[in-house]
């Protein structure tokens, strides 16, 4: 039976207590440690607040694990599995934290920060230092949001990226690993890519701010909270993700060259590698339907979505 596990937790901020929340209800003992004691007062009942939310959410699993919150976290490091940084996104105390963290925590513990712009690299620079350390990226609350991107610096070890995996796993989140550093990880270059358009339309006098906002929550957003761009695609398309880039890849190309942008063509390479891991999700044969429940999956999203969105009192 594998053991219950410890967190330790370096911030009390609105990260730092979402994550205490899931890896406690995961029935993993998690210290808190803030040196500010107003926030450390009010860490307790902001975990219970995540808490509250898991349950709306149909998350909460009651693992009931431990919960200390702490000043200075003392010998936790010497026992914690992972020790997540979620402290303020300022280089140089994330430097000083981690130059602590080296010397002080368990050699076999998982070294993150939750960092949503920083590169391990440029927190630690030497790569004799990042074998044990990554970049865990959540999505704002990571209690309810339950992805985790894993990106490893230059020289990150192998078994760091898989035990951080299985802790994240463990608890809860979907973890996603990046084969390599890139600066905003991949959700916030996705995000980053359609606000960038978004100002763009607005500026040119396209559309405006809520009428843009409508196209994304009622057209873009259901579809894609579902399917994801790649399968959102293929669900459109007969004959899958090679018609559809035969199809609509010459419109793509020419939108993203007309904002100068690069690497706008899809090579056939490309499309067979994209087609080839579509097909380890879901067969072809399984495409109509896999279609037939997108129908249904979405209708049942649009009802909850209006109703929300009828209760909201702003």
């Amino acid at each position: 039976m594998e053991k219950a596990g410890h967190l330790v937790v370096l911030g009390a901020g609105s990260i730092g207590v979402s994550f205490a929340a899931v890896f406690q209800d995961a029935g993993i003992e998690v210290t808190i440690c803030d040196p500010d004691a107003e926030r450390r007062n009010a860490a307790a009942q902001a975990v219970h607040a995540q808490h509250a939310a898991m349950a709306l959410a149909g998350l909460e699993r009651g693992g009931g694990g431990k919960l200390n919150v702490v000043g200075s976290p003392g010998s936790a490091l010497e026992v914690a599995d992972l020790v997540i940084e979620a402290g303020p996104e300022r280089l140089e105390a994330k430097q000083a934290i981690f130059a602590d963290l080296l010397e002080q925590a368990s050699p076999d513990a998982v070294l993150a920060t939750a960092s949503s712009a920083i590169p391990m690299s440029r927190i630690l620079p030497r790569a004799a230092d990042q074998a044990r350390c990554l970049v865990a990226h959540p999505v704002n609350p990571p209690a309810i949001l339950r992805l985790i991107e894993l990106c490893p610096a230059p020289a990150t070890s192998p078994e760091t990226m898989d035990k951080a995996a299985h802790l994240f796993d463990r608890a809860g989140f979907r973890a996603v690993r990046l084969g390599h550093e890139i600066e905003g990880f991949v959700l916030n270059r996705l995000q980053g890519a359609v606000l960038r358009e978004a100002y763009r339309l607005v500026d040119e006098g396209v559309v405006g701010t809520d009428d843009l906002d409508a196209v994304m929550r009622l057209g873009l957003g259901p579809r894609w909270a579902l399917s994801g761009p790649f399968e959102t695609a293929e669900l459109n398309t007969p004959g899958g993700i090679r018609a559809h880039a035969a199809r609509m890849g010459p419109a793509y190309r020419a939108m993203g060259q007309a904002r100068g942008e690069t690497g706008c063509d899809w090579s056939a390479e490309l499309v067979s590698r994209v087609e080839t891991e579509r097909r380890a999700v879901v067969s072809e044969q399984a495409l109509p339907k896999r279609a037939a429940w997108r129908v249904k999956a979405v209708a049942r999203l649009v009802a909850v979505r209006d109703q929300l969105l009828g209760d909201a009192d702003v």
